[in-house]
């Protein structure tokens, strides 16, 4: 992978493959990849790692664990190779995973550099710099269907580029504990607005056919 190798703990890895961090640990506990024992920090995986574990659970529908194992076998003796032949009839785009992965690595960091949690500031909720926007309230909208442009006409201090990285920030990071109270992130609810429930039995227009 392109860019400075790093350590990245599981829902890091999660991000940045794509994979569930569920089916991470569940790679780990398999031996699916070669993890080094748990630290203090907990567990960590390189970009090697990372690019089995897309692979594994790219083709889990197609190969059996036995030609899975061999292929990872394939890849760490050609290292270089573009593609990797799996059987006669599977040949596996190694650089495009590798691209892809990238990609997504060079988006994490880039997200990083431009998040921060400052003492005072949204009760220390991670939030873009110079901003007191919080980046996982960001994630949650777009998660929920808001487009980019939506959320820059909401929040004009962002940029679209920190919208797009939102997202891959909030899955590699994910908040622990129960979610924080509005007056705990600095923020005053100004109105409130009670909607009663449509009742199952709700009465029936007249003249409907019953």
């Amino acid at each position: 992978m392109v860019g400075a190798s790093r350590a990245y703990t599981p829902a890091e890895a999660a991000a940045v493959s794509e994979v569930a961090v569920k089916s991470v640990h569940n790679a780990i506990d398999k031996r699916i990849i070669a993890t080094p024992p748990a630290g203090r920090g907990g567990r960590t995986l390189n970009d090697q790692d990372l690019l089995q574990l897309k692979l594994w659970y790219g083709v889990g529908s197609i190969l059996s664990a036995e030609r899975r194992k061999r292929l990872f076998d394939t890849i760490d003796q050609n290292p270089e190779a573009d593609t990797v032949r799996a059987d006669d009839f599977l040949i596996i785009d190694v650089a495009r995973a590798r691209e892809q992965l990238a990609a997504r690595a060079e988006a994490l960091r880039e997200a990083e550099q431009m998040i921060q949690s400052v003492k005072g500031v949204m009760g220390g909720e991670p939030v873009f710099n110079k901003t007191r926007v919080p980046v996982r309230t960001i994630a949650a909208m777009k998660v929920q269907g808001a487009s980019t442009l939506e959320i820059v006409e909401g929040y004009p201090s962002l940029t679209a580029r920190m919208i797009d990285l939102a997202e891959i920030w909030a899955a590699a990071h994910p908040a622990r504990g129960r979610p924080r109270k509005l007056s705990e992130l600095g923020l005053k609810v100004k109105s409130t607005k009670r909607l009663p429930l449509r009742s199952e039995k709700a009465t029936k227009p007249s003249g409907a056919n019953s």
